[in-house]
């Protein structure tokens, strides 16, 4: 089994108000790419990682008129994908959705909810104490993850948990002590959700259950310097670095980052500068319970710029940098 997870940047934006895709010459919502070159380059992207089961980051937006799960079925007969039944969680309103696709002849998936007093529902209103003022914040989800079952049809269950987490950018701020305080209470939010998502993982695991994370989380160790403002990132809370061994998750791409072992992995490359020096950020994980084992060679990121086989097939490597400001992951097990 391949399971993936693939942050297309502004999917949505190859889609008209009825759902129609839109292959034009046109510029999509991609810097200086066409929709109708961001169309094939993510359909080529999607053919060639051939996963059974796919998450799909910033799906195009479910509203009225428009349905995420008919935009990515019909997306992927297009392309003749295997992956041809969709899956969409809780909605949003960011028009970045969250979505699973899964090959019907391996695989199905359907969303579920779990919740508890602590934890309730990911679509629900979880209580912290952010600025440690004895006083409750109220938190919810801008883009509640989809918490899914994976059935499998050699019997095999998983708890799938898509998720994208808030950015810590500061988008908006006028100076460096703006930049400053933006960023730090956008951090504190991004930590109040990975803890729901944590809480979640520790109740999966309580039942014996299998379970991934997987998704844009906009983190990763060693990312910014107010880091050590909370002591660990976001990826390693949800990965329970500080529980035992049968409660952790793991990722071999978050391990290096945080043994700080070879080269620094990256999931995605942004042009944030004016000088055009590119911004490289592992944000992308598939993060495994602790039944999974720790296989290593089972994980790949398929980065254009990093791997040689990619390197080597010119027409994959410029649909990926095409297509995405992300690269995808896969897991094999």
């Amino acid at each position: 089994m391949r399971i993936a997870t693939y942050n297309v940047e502004w999917f949505d934006g190859l889609f008209d108000r009825n759902a129609n895709p839109l292959i034009d010459q046109k510029w999509s919502s991609r810097y200086n790419v066409t929709r109708a070159d961001q169309w094939h380059a993510a359909g080529q992207v999607m053919r060639a990682i051939d996963a059974d089961c796919i998450l799909v980051v910033e799906a195009p937006n479910h509203k009225t008129g428009r349905s995420t799960v008919d935009m990515l079925e019909r997306f992927a007969g297009e392309f003749g994908l295997r992956a041809t039944q969709a899956a969409l969680g809780f909605t949003n309103d960011t028009q970045q959705e969250l979505a699973f696709s899964c090959d019907p002849h391996r695989c199905s998936i359907r969303h579920v909810s779990m919740s508890a007093p602590d934890f309730p529902r990911f679509d629900g209103t979880y209580s912290i104490d952010l600025d440690v003022d004895a006083v409750s914040d109220r938190i919810r989800f801008s883009k509640p993850p989809f918490e899914a079952e994976l059935m499998c049809h050699d019997g095999c269950r998983i708890t799938l948990i898509g998720a994208h987490l808030k950015s810590k950018a500061p988008h908006g701020a006028r100076s460096k002590d703006e930049a400053m305080l933006i960023s730090i209470a956008n951090r504190r939010k991004q930590l109040a959700q990975v803890l729901f998502i944590r809480g979640r993982v520790d109740q999966v695991l309580d039942i014996g259950a299998e379970v991934i994370v997987l998704g844009d989380l906009n983190d990763g160790p060693g990312l910014d310097v107010y880091e050590e403002l909370f002591a660990r990132s976001s990826v390693e809370i949800i990965m329970g670095q500080s529980q035992g061994p049968a409660k952790q998750l793991f990722d071999p791409h978050a391990m290096q980052m945080i043994e700080k072992t070879g080269t620094n992995p990256f999931s995605a490359r942004f042009f944030p500068a004016r000088d055009g020096v590119p911004l490289d950020a592992l944000l992308d994980y598939i993060l495994v319970g602790p039944s999974f084992g720790k296989q290593a060679n089972n994980w790949r990121i398929w980065n254009s710029h990093s791997d040689p086989k990619l390197r080597a097939n010119s027409s994959l490597q410029q649909a990926l940098i095409t297509a995405s400001d992300h690269f995808p992951i896969t897991f094999d097990f």
